[in-house]
């Protein structure tokens, strides 16, 4: 593992409501900073095992979209999924819940597990910043997602797996 990282919040809202928010992945725009769009690639769309998603993101002038694939997907507990380069996993996601006081513990974590072979001779450089950048993204995308679940108005995702 090259470079991993992790956000926690706790949010007002049941497990089950947070989940269904984090699982639907045509949201993801609405508090990522980076990912502007997901769509699901698999046929019925939605959340589960194995099903298959682009992401399309941006960060400053750069654009690149990328497919992942769901790896854990546990309703109201764990949803998780990698980014899919070349022959296997560059990043896992991982969205962990647990029932707290008053509402859920989220906790949005990463780990980076291939390079880029561009971008190999700055890699010492490049990986201490985009590590501190994601944390950075991780903090906006998990207070956005806040307000969207502890809001009263906010629309529910099907659920699944």
């Amino acid at each position: 593992m090259l470079a991993q990282g992790s956000a926690s919040t706790r949010i007002a809202a049941p497990p089950e409501r947070v989940w269904e928010l984090v699982a639907d992945v045509t949201r993801m725009g609405e508090w990522s900073p980076e990912c502007y769009r997901c769509e699901w690639l698999s046929t019925p769309p939605g959340p589960r095992l194995g099903a298959r998603v682009r992401g399309h993101n941006r960060l400053g002038p750069f654009r690149w979209s990328v497919e992942c694939a769901v790896t854990t997907c546990t309703p109201g507990q764990e949803f998780a999924f990698s980014t899919l380069v070349g022959a296997g996993e560059a990043t896992r996601w991982r969205y962990t819940l647990r029932p707290a006081a008053g509402g859920t513990e989220v906790v949005q974590s990463f780990e980076w597990i291939k390079e880029f072979w561009l971008l190999r001779p700055l890699a010492v450089t490049f990986r201490a910043r985009r590590q501190a950048a994601l944390i950075a993204g991780m903090q906006t995308t998990l207070g956005r997602l806040k307000r969207v679940a502890e809001s009263p108005a906010s629309g529910m995702a099907p659920g699944g797996c």
